[in-house]
This record gives C-alpha cells, sequence and structure tokens, in this order.
C-alpha cells in the first residue's frame, strides 16, 4: 500500500475533473450495476511514466469529447496499490484481460467495448493516449 499523502495529487488529478472514486468493492459493484449510457473506469496508479501520460490523456480526451457531445456520462476511478479491495473488484468485470496499471475501460450500457492497458500507455504522450480514449468515445456514443 501506497501512502495516502504520496497519492492524495493524483488522486485529485481525476476528482478535479468529475471522477467519482470507488474505494470499496460494493462501490464497483453499484456501479456496474447501473448499465445506462457510456462510463470510463480509470484504474489510477503511480507506476512512473505510464501513470504520468494515462491521467492527462483522460483529461485531455475528456476535453475534446465534451466539446464533441462524446463525454461518457459516468466517470470512476479506483487505485492500485491503495484501494485493493476496489481494484480487484473492478478487474474482475474484465477478468479475461491481464492485470494492468494504470488501465482505461470504456463501458457501454455495462458491457466493455474498449480496454486500454498499461503497454498501450507506456512510451506514448499524453495526446496519444487521449486520441485512443477519444476515438473509442466516437465508436460508442448515444
Amino acid at each position: 500500500m501506497y501512502s495516502p499523502i504520496m497519492v492524495r495529487p493524483m488522486r485529485e488529478e481525476l476528482t478535479a475533473i468529475g471522477f467519482e472514486e470507488l474505494r470499496t468493492a460494493d462501490d464497483v459493484d453499484n456501479f456496474m450495476a447501473a448499465k445506462q449510457g457510456t462510463a470510463l473506469l480509470v484504474i489510477n496508479s503511480v507506476c512512473g511514466c505510464a501513470a504520468g501520460q494515462a491521467r492527462p490523456g483522460v483529461r485531455f480526451a475528456l476535453e475534446q469529447a465534451e466539446s464533441r457531445g462524446l463525454k461518457p456520462a459516468r466517470l470512476v476511478t479506483v487505485f492500485a496499490g491503495q484501494d485493493a479491495e476496489a481494484t480487484q473488484k473492478a478487474r474482475s468485470y474484465f477478468a479475461d484481460i491481464p492485470h494492468s496499471s494504470p488501465s482505461m475501460a470504456v463501458f457501454r450500457d455495462g458491457e466493455l467495448v474498449y480496454f486500454v492497458p498499461r503497454h498501450k500507455i507506456e512510451g506514448r504522450s499524453a495526446e496519444q493516449v487521449a486520441q485512443d480514449l477519444l476515438g473509442a468515445f466516437e465508436r460508442n456514443e448515444g
């Protein structure tokens, strides 16, 4: 477990732009039970350059999506290495995908429609990550 003081700024980077933190398994189950519309789940992390590009990439994607009317209706996050129970439960909803943090999952009406694992974040710019997410939002709007 990481120190709460250490991860606070990383949490706030997402909560400041409208993300709800899911801190328990019940929080995750409640989120997944509401299946209407498009949702973005970010598995937040302190992991080096990937996390340093993931959070800004998410922010850029949402800014562009909002201006185009594509912003997901629900934005949630769990924190790997901090909220272990919530992270494990979130990952159980896409159990066939290897664990990866940071990572991002786009859901449409409760179904996983797009996933960005850590290896698709590492070595890429926040803008490139944002373009990937924006493309997923475009393909799954409505």
